[in-house]
């Protein structure tokens, strides 16, 4: 019995001078990485807010770098127990093809995100229409997109739903064209009409020089004269302009003398004489 405790003891003694010190090197390693890895995101963070790279790059980034290290801190863990990592990333790529077939939709969208923040067809702030979904971008995720509607709805799209379908970014460039149409009636004098809006659109100070307006009679319809008015803004005026301009033309062209003419139909009865 004493050989017996004897023998565990100096197993127990033995292992614990083979491996106690591992184990406390290991924990100390996790304990000096997990900090680390803290560390080098909060420099990489304020390195890239100070070279002003865009809010939405930035968390992406400095995450990525966190993770990075930390699993080079757990690959020096498993080396200092003689782990063969190799192996061990073998075992996780076939786990992660697994993974990957089970979860093609989470992936794909982790992709569409990661392409969203790559090409950057728009950025937080800007206003845009994706996937027939209007709204104002709140934040590009890595699997979805948060836009906030114009009635201040929230709305989450899904990356790839966002990526897989044409994207109009209303704030894509500086200046935007307010498209208008005003209807005369054919009695009313065309040339009085174009001098009316060219003014209308001159007392507006929003409405920029270059490019010039463009004030054309652009059809004959059924019932009116329509003369297309396309003044030129700022991204940022556009709704007020357009509809501060739609009211003033309607009244303008009615001092004027011209009437803004009603859908209109004749029509023609004939009486047939009996047999």
């Amino acid at each position: 019995m004493n050989v017996d405790m004897e023998q565990i003891l100096g197993a127990l003694t033995t292992w614990a001078t083979e491996y106690g010190l591992r184990v406390i090197g290991a924990i100390v390693l996790l304990v000096i990485g997990r900090m680390a890895a803290g560390v080098i995101k909060g420099v990489v963070r304020r390195g890239l807010e100070k070279a002003s790279v865009d809010a939405t790059l930035v968390p992406f980034l400095s995450k990525g770098v966190y993770y990075l290290v930390q699993a080079v801190v757990v690959i020096a863990v498993l080396n200092l127990f003689g782990v063969q990592t190799a192996s061990l990333v073998a075992v996780l790529g076939a786990a992660g093809l697994a993974v990957g077939l089970a979860m093609q939709g989470t992936l794909s969208n982790f992709a569409a995100g990661v392409m969203l923040l790559i090409f950057r067809p728009f950025k937080v702030g800007d206003f845009i229409d994706a996937s027939g979904t209007m709204g104002s971008v709140e934040e590009i995720g890595i699997f979805a997109t948060t836009l906030k509607s114009p009635d201040n709805v929230k709305i989450i799209l899904s990356n790839a739903q966002v990526y897989g379908s044409t994207i109009k970014n209303f704030n894509g460039y500086d200046t935007r064209r307010i498209d208008l149409v005003a209807g005369i009636s054919y009695d009313d004098n065309i040339q009085v009409a174009l001098d009316t809006l060219h003014k209308v659109i001159a007392a507006d100070d929003r409405v920029l020089a270059e490019p010039a307006p463009q004030i054309a009679v652009s059809n004959l319809g059924d019932s009116s004269v329509d003369i297309v008015v396309r003044p030129w803004c700022k991204g940022s005026d556009y709704w007020a302009l357009r509809f501060d301009l739609t009211r003033a033309i309607k009244e303008e062209l009615e001092a004027a003398g011209c009437s803004i003419p009603y859908p209109q139909q004749d029509v023609y009865m004939h009486q047939v004489s009996a047999a």
